[in-house]
């Protein structure tokens, strides 16, 4: 079995997004419904699974793990999880996606557990706006948890903002000024049109990265760069400062040529494409054969074909794929 996941387009898989919940503790307007459903326990990966998974994948040459959710610290045990994965020999990039709300509790024991790296989501620097855009969340928390993060020596932490026009596109300055104050990164990621939002128009909020670029630069110089961290962000350096400004454009810079990630949501579909419905049951070969990591290395190998080369967004409200960003993993 060839050691490498290589897909019909020449483009080596070397990222996989592992999903750990579809629960989270915030009901963020871009991300899920208001009165949502969530998956019963039986649907859902059990912990051994989720290892066998990250094992699996690193034996077929990925080298980064992102843990997303939901929100992964509502997943009970993480830590242990984390420190499974955080073990795996091949592993060089090691990250997870948060809200941060959880970060006072777990930081410490993630960090010690092998996670390098976090992106704390936060579309807001005002309390009230904050809650209306999450509906639940408390952003003194989440700072306090990116702060309890830096204590515990993470090698680097950014903040990932999704920019909505006539919600928060008035804050990329100060967004961008207080990742500066706080010695971390910020990426800004256009709104993805996955599942049917009823809280706002996605044509009318959609908010291009090349507008969030424009307004960053009429206070900063911006310096593009050929730095990655594996990931999707063009990421650009100011003068004056350590941190880093990075966009995610799945809309108008589309990143699919070099695209070389996967997903593993919490029911264990392996996802080819986050634009599109291409995916294996991996679910079905865990459980058809327990602790089997063969059987589900030769299922990993097997979906390459079905990667797409592209994905197919569009930014006038048209839904195209009808999951939701919890259940998808980030």
């Amino acid at each position: 079995m060839t050691d490498e996941l290589i897909d019909d387009f020449g483009r080596r898989v070397s990222y996989v997004r592992i999903s750990v919940t579809d629960r989270c503790d915030f009901r963020c307007v871009y991300c899920m419904s208001e009165e949502m459903t969530f998956l019963p326990r039986e649907q859902v990966l059990t912990l051994e699974e989720l290892g066998l998974v990250a094992r699996a994948f690193t034996e077929l040459g990925v080298e980064k793990i992102r843990l997303t959710g939901g929100e992964p610290l509502v997943r009970r045990d993480i830590d242990r999880l984390v420190a499974d994965m955080g073990a795996l020999p091949g592993l060089k990039d090691f990250a997870m996606t948060t809200n941060g709300a959880g970060l006072g509790k777990y930081a410490s024991r993630l960090r010690e557990g092998g996670l390098q790296r976090l992106n704390i989501s936060i579309d807001s620097l005002d309390p009230e706006r904050f809650r209306r855009l999450t509906r639940t969340g408390d952003l003194n928390k989440v700072i306090d948890g990116m702060r309890a993060a830096r204590e515990a020596g993470f090698e680097r932490i950014k903040l990932n903002a999704v920019i909505l026009k006539g919600r928060n596109d008035d804050e990329v300055t100060s967004l961008v000024e207080f990742a500066r104050q706080e010695g971390v990164d910020i990426s800004f990621i256009e709104e993805m049109p996955l599942g049917d939002v009823s809280d706002h128009s996605r044509a009318e909020t959609y908010c291009s990265s090349d507008e969030v670029q424009a307004l960053i630069e009429q206070h900063y110089e911006l310096i593009p760069t050929a730095e990655t961290t594996l990931g999707p962000s063009r990421y650009f350096r100011m003068p004056d400062s350590e941190s880093r400004v990075g966009f995610i454009s799945p809309h108008s810079h589309n990143f699919c040529a070099s695209c070389n990630r996967v997903r593993v949501t919490v029911e264990g579909r392996l996802l080819l494409c986050l634009g599109n419905e291409h995916s294996v049951d991996l679910r079905a070969v865990l459980r058809r054969h327990p602790g089997n990591i063969e059987e589900l290395k030769k299922a990993i190998v097997a979906a390459m074909p079905l990667k797409p080369e592209r994905h197919h967004f569009t930014t006038d409200g048209d839904v195209q794929v009808v999951r939701f960003m919890n259940m998808t993993g980030g």
